[in-house]
């Protein structure tokens, strides 16, 4: 019996979760800038993920890669949202409309 698929499906089910909670935390205290340690870490593990030679680790770390770049949009598009009023305001920080 070969578990690593579900291994490997739980993993990006986490990062998934775990990427949308950055992009809102990361938002409300660091503003949308975070978008460059998104792009940072994204191109990272992608490069890791192609030196690496175990095949699982090196597609978990491909996952974490493409969430962190996909997280790029989404944390420019989550400073929109907190000006629609969907999240909270960080009262410390002045937003541009």
């Amino acid at each position: 019996m070969n578990i690593v698929g579900i291994f490997v499906g739980a993993v990006a089910f986490l990062s998934i979760a775990i990427s949308r909670y950055l992009t809102i935390k990361g938002e409300y205290y660091l503003s949308k800038r975070l978008w460059v340690g998104f792009l940072f870490l994204g191109i990272s593990l992608l490069v890791a993920s192609l030196f690496v030679d175990n095949d699982v680790v090196s597609i978990l770390l491909g996952i974490l890669a493409f969430n962190f770049l996909w997280g790029i949009g989404e944390v420019i598009e989550q400073e929109k949202r907190v000006l629609k009023g969907w999240f909270p305001k960080n009262p410390k920080r002045t937003y541009n409309k």
